[in-house]
């Protein structure tokens, strides 16, 4: 999870936002040469009165400034092409959840499973363990398993939501009255937190959502204590 004064991205925890990482720091690449590039010919501009006549009405640079960008540009639009269809993809997924967003707090539901749902609150600053995250903990946690792919069918009850959840690099509007889904792939295991991310009301700030990933045979146990 993000810390203090941290300014990178969280950790990948699944494949997608490993993509995602990496086309970030393919594009930061990309807009170090070129700010580099541009910073060194203005300096050199202001910095120089010399000039080539030879280049003042010339059909050489002007292919060079047309052309060069537009490789770029080709640079850029593949990968994100690329990944856009990767983020699109829903791979035969092996379970099935589907969130509701209300007024503030989020509904789970186990659509492969017999009367396993629960609702999911912000947990209170009054009664978070020492070792709670404040406005980040709640007092039902989505158990999932690792290494298995996930389809989340989001909805909303009442207002446009958005369920969000960074290290898994999913983000899905959940809109009254319509069903979005999207799918994802835990790698590893651990807590994974996000919030809503769509301006709902006056406690947008506290329906925080929190993703405990474990392996198949812990999930199974949770499940079972669960219908129990």
């Amino acid at each position: 999870m993000a810390t203090w004064t941290f300014l990178g991205l969280q950790d990948g925890a699944s494949p997608l936002m490993e993509q995602l990482i990496f086309f970030h720091d393919h594009i930061m690449v990309v807009l170090i040469m070129i700010i580099t590039f541009v910073g060194y010919m203005l300096a050199s501009v202001l910095t120089n009165s010399l000039i080539n006549r030879f280049m003042l009405e010339h059909q050489t640079i002007e292919l060079i400034w047309t052309a060069v960008p537009a490789i770029i540009l080709i640079f850029i639009a593949l990968p994100s092409l690329r990944l856009l269809y990767l983020l699109d993809e829903v791979n035969n997924p092996s379970i099935t959840l589907k969130t509701v967003g209300h007024q503030w707090y989020w509904s789970y539901e186990y659509s492969d499973f017999l009367n396993v749902e629960f609702d999911s609150y912000m947990t209170p600053t009054n009664e978070l363990d020492l070792s709670g995250f404040r406005l980040l903990d709640v007092d039902n946690r989505t158990v999932l398993p690792m290494n298995t792919q996930i389809r989340i069918v989001i909805t909303a009850a009442d207002v446009i939501h958005s369920w969000t959840v960074p290290a898994l690099g999913v983000k899905a509007d959940a809109i009254p009255g319509r069903l979005n889904q999207t799918s994802f792939l835990m790698s590893r295991p651990g807590l994974f937190y996000g919030q809503c991310s769509e301006i709902c009301g006056a406690n947008h700030s506290f329906m925080p959502i929190v993703i405990e990933s474990v392996n198949t045979n812990s999930f199974l146990n949770w499940i079972s204590s669960y219908s129990d």
